[in-house]
């Protein structure tokens, strides 16, 4: 039978109300230590990710970015982008995953640090970006969570996206089209609009960006934090939403120039120019982006601009204030 849908609520920020991520004003609120929560990259690469086997397997030339990535632990390593909040309140902690790409998930385990096993035990919600395979073919994994750990798992994603995942997930859908005996995930499916919505108790404001021409994809913004994972331009209107980011996350694709769906480095420090974010991680590099070589040269802005720039890696973990 096919999976329940829930429509979220819109919501809006009132006028009157504290703008997202702002400071409550009261004396006890300054001085009161805020839980301290996490966000963990889980990934930052390309679709086919870093290294290559195209690269690994060429007998003509050697890559050098990939026979790094090809070294356990090197930082060059990169799978599908996806980031992991680890939502620390008073109550409770939420493991909220954005993306669930064709192999961020596994691949992660066996490498990964134990704040990050930890992060992974229960998965409460995944957001989608877009429905990309990079974003999305990762779902089907899911079921290790949901046969073995929890009974479901919510899935967040727009009404663009969910239509694409009636073809490509039609058995996640559809339950109803499964093999009996088969232990396929089992998720629920919250449809979000581009207006606010919260998720654990955290709010998330989507960001709509342009992921290629007429193609739309989703940022989100968390407090002070806006995550940009897929982007070739950003609308008008959504630079308002974007005013006061503390922590940018910007996607980052080669050294040289753009892509008709990603921005180049030149492109995203453009962005990071106009946004004005007191710090900027890049995501979504391909094997062009050597991760030395290119924060060496991001770190002379600091010098000459005042810009805190720098690429990400898999597995690198920041404390937030959510």
């Amino acid at each position: 039978m096919p999976v329940p849908v829930v429509i979220l609520p819109a919501r809006f920020f009132s006028s009157s109300s504290c703008a997202p991520g702002s400071a409550v004003s009261s004396s006890a609120a300054e001085h009161e230590e805020p839980p301290k929560s996490e966000l963990i990259f889980l990934g930052t690469g390309t679709s086919e990710g870093v290294p290559r086997v195209s690269c690994l397997t060429d007998p003509s030339k050697t890559c050098p970015v990939c026979t790094k990535a090809a070294e356990p632990g090197n930082r060059n390593r990169r799978r599908n982008t996806s980031i992991l909040l680890r939502h620390v309140t008073p109550s409770r902690t939420s493991n909220i995953l954005i993306d669930a790409g064709k192999y961020a998930l596994l691949l992660a385990l066996p490498v990964a640090s134990p704040l990050v096993l930890d992060a992974l035990r229960e998965i409460d919600a995944v957001i989608i970006t877009h429905s990309h395979a990079d974003a999305i073919g990762g779902l089907d994994c899911l079921r290790d969570w949901t046969n073995n750990v929890q009974p479901s798992i919510p899935i967040y994603v727009a009404p663009r996206d969910y239509e694409v995942m009636k073809m490509t997930h039609h058995y996640l859908v559809d339950t109803s089209t499964v093999i009996p005996g088969a232990a396929v995930s089992t998720l629920q499916f919250n449809i979000m609009k581009e207006e606010p919505f919260t998720v654990q108790d955290l709010e998330v404001i989507p960001l709509p960006v342009w992921h290629g021409q007429g193609y739309r994809s989703l940022g989100f913004r968390f407090g002070d934090i806006c995550y940009i994972s897929d982007v070739s331009d950003i609308p008008d209107e959504t630079y308002k939403l974007l005013e006061d980011c503390q922590l940018l996350i910007l996607d980052a694709l080669r050294p040289d120039r753009s892509s008709s769906t990603h921005f180049g480095l030149p492109r995203a420090l453009e962005e990071v120019r106009k946004i004005k974010p007191k710090r900027t991680l890049f995501t979504g590099m391909m094997h062009l982006m050597d991760h030395e070589k290119v924060n060496d040269d991001l770190a002379r802005l600091m010098e000459t601009e005042g810009l805190d720039v720098q690429l990400s890696y898999d597995g690198l973990s920041i404390p937030v204030r959510l």
